[in-house]
């Protein structure tokens, strides 16, 4: 068990915050519009944003006292849960359709995504398994091939809905925990090749997969369909420039771009705030990578960590991926932007991921 509990990391608990206030302000300055046409309510987004933020703040408080081995203790039962989760969304009738995927449970505009949840789970159990199995990891059969068969399974069923996006950042957020602990790259390499073949016998086997493919590479080349996403988040971000057009002054919004307070909500704000808004946002993540690194590296035992590691990449690898696609270097995924896209499921998963964080920070030696 860690001992010597102290203060948790100010800088990771402020930087959190500051990205949340952030994602406020955006979310209703870029659903206004579109909140007012189709439910005559400009804060109908703000509004549950407001609460969903509100209460994944209280978890992640309530959470940064909680000490982080109980997720080493339950991890088991916490993966078995999503699991089933994940199957019950599947049921046609029960698992709610948005967007083209079965990936919600609830009513209306209340609701989870089980795979959200799934990228937590994950890493709590993939943190334990490792730490207890560290000696066996360089094996492929006895370490690397268990976890990674946990995984791909957890995957597959994402996918079923489906939901590449979420489950390209549950799986990059595992092959990094597993590359960490020290499994070797001979491994990596040979699994990234079949991976690889798999990634286009995925891309392949939709059309509509294939077709956001070739828009990211030419968007121009079907600008009123599958490229539409991808110009149109381009046509916000440059008339931004330096500056931005001005907090509200949002072109782009005004039924341009696709329900921008959620994907493409980095869009909206480049086009708003500008290159200085777009640096500082970057900045703000890069300050919480940092500390959620240095968590990581301080803490007293392997599990905790590996648990770090696990959360700080899966924010990592969702903001590279987000930011990636905005800005055209990458094909659109239907990735959120940590604290700042509008989402119930995905902001208080990271809220509460952020409290595990603190209690890590809690306990480490510096």
């Amino acid at each position: 068990m860690p001992k010597t509990k102290s203060t948790p990391d100010f800088v990771l608990i402020i930087t959190t915050l500051a990205l949340l206030t952030v994602g406020m302000i955006m979310v209703y300055s870029a659903s206004a519009v579109w909140a007012t046409y189709k439910f005559d309510d400009a804060f109908f987004f703000a509004k549950r944003q407001l609460f969903f933020a509100g209460l994944g703040v209280i978890a992640m408080f309530v959470i940064m006292n909680v000490d982080y081995w109980i997720w080493r203790k339950h991890s088991k039962l916490i993966v078995i849960i999503c699991f089933i989760l994940l199957i019950i969304v599947l049921i046609p009738g029960v698992g709610l359709v948005r967007g083209g995927a079965r990936s919600w449970l609830g009513v209306g505009a209340f609701s989870i995504q089980p795979s959200e949840f799934m990228k937590f789970a994950m890493i709590a159990f993939l943190a334990k398994y490792l730490s207890e199995n560290q000696k066996n990891i360089t094996k492929f059969k006895q370490g690397l091939l268990p976890s990674l068969s946990l995984v791909m399974l957890a995957f597959g069923l994402i996918m079923l809905q489906p939901d590449l996006g979420t489950g390209a950042v549950m799986v990059g957020t595992c092959i990094v925990m597993i590359f960490v602990s020290g499994a070797k790259i001979s491994h990596f390499v040979g699994l990234g090749m079949i991976g690889l073949g798999g990634l286009v016998a995925l891309i392949i086997s939709a059309p509509y997969r294939m077709k956001r493919i070739t828009s990211f590479l030419d968007p121009w080349s079907d600008p009123l369909g599958s490229g539409f996403q991808i110009i149109q988040s381009l046509y916000a971000i440059g008339p931004g420039g330096l500056m931005g057009l001005g907090l509200g002054e949002s072109r782009q919004k005004f039924f341009y771009l696709p329900e921008p307070q959620t994907d493409f909500i980095f869009a909206i704000l480049s086009e708003e705030l500008g290159f200085i808004g777009g640096t500082f946002v970057i900045l703000l993540f890069s300050i919480l990578l940092w500390r959620g690194i240095r968590v990581a590296l301080g803490a007293q035992d392997l599990f905790g960590s590996l648990l770090a590691i696990g959360i700080i990449g899966m924010i990592a690898i969702q903001v590279m991926i987000n930011i990636g696609v905005v800005i055209g270097l990458m094909p659109v995924t239907g990735i959120t932007l940590p604290f700042l896209s509008y989402g119930g499921s995905s902001l208080t998963l990271m809220l509460v991921a952020v409290g595990v964080l603190l209690n890590i920070s809690r306990y480490a030696r510096y």
